[in-house]
């Protein structure tokens, strides 16, 4: 690097715009449990298919039902793309995503070695859970400075007296103390 060259801070900021950016994204929508839907679909997928070595024997994990088993997965990991993009659609995701999570251990594996289940039935519970923001509704600065001065709401924000005390309250009457009366 040349400590003579001039120094641009959006050269060197890209990288916080994008992370920014996608921060802003992520916090919209489901993000956690369609990532964790999608990723648990692939070993459901993925397992029946698979076969390892070691040296000349070959073993193969596959089963009966190859075919539902990468049914499944595929599922899941649409669901879990679809989570990222249609968020009105989590509660039916969810619960989808839990059934074939369900579904998955009689049929594939016992679930893809209990990892894709883990992982489907943690996205599809977040997919339940997930509710969209509220944006916080900003009061105008006027109105929190004529709130503080107010005399109903005390000197900087000390409360008054409340409505139902009276101003005349004496030891003998009855809204003396908010409205309790001592006999004796």
């Amino acid at each position: 690097m040349n400590p003579q060259a001039p120094v641009r801070a959006a050269d060197d900021a890209w990288f916080t715009v994008v992370y920014y950016r996608f921060r802003a994204w992520r916090g919209e929508r489901p993000f956690w449990a369609g990532l964790f839907t999608a990723v648990g679909g692939v070993p459901i997928a993925y397992f029946p298919y698979a076969d390892l070595r070691l040296g000349n024997i070959t073993i193969a994990m596959a089963t009966t039902a190859g075919a539902g088993s990468l049914i499944i997965g595929l599922l899941l990991i649409t669901l879990g793309i679809a989570l990222w993009f249609q968020q009105g659609i989590r509660v039916f995701a969810g619960v989808a995503a839990i059934l074939l999570a369900l579904v998955s251990l009689p049929v594939s594996n016992l679930g893809g070695f209990f990892l894709g289940f883990l992982f489907s039935l943690l996205g599809g519970a977040l997919a339940l859970s997930w509710a969209p923001g509220k944006p916080v509704e900003e009061e105008p600065e006027d109105a929190a400075e004529a709130k503080a001065q107010d005399p109903a709401h005390g000197l900087l924000g000390v409360p008054g007296p409340r409505d139902m005390e009276t101003a005349y309250a004496t030891e003998t009457n009855a809204h003396a103390d908010g409205g309790r009366n001592s006999a004796g």
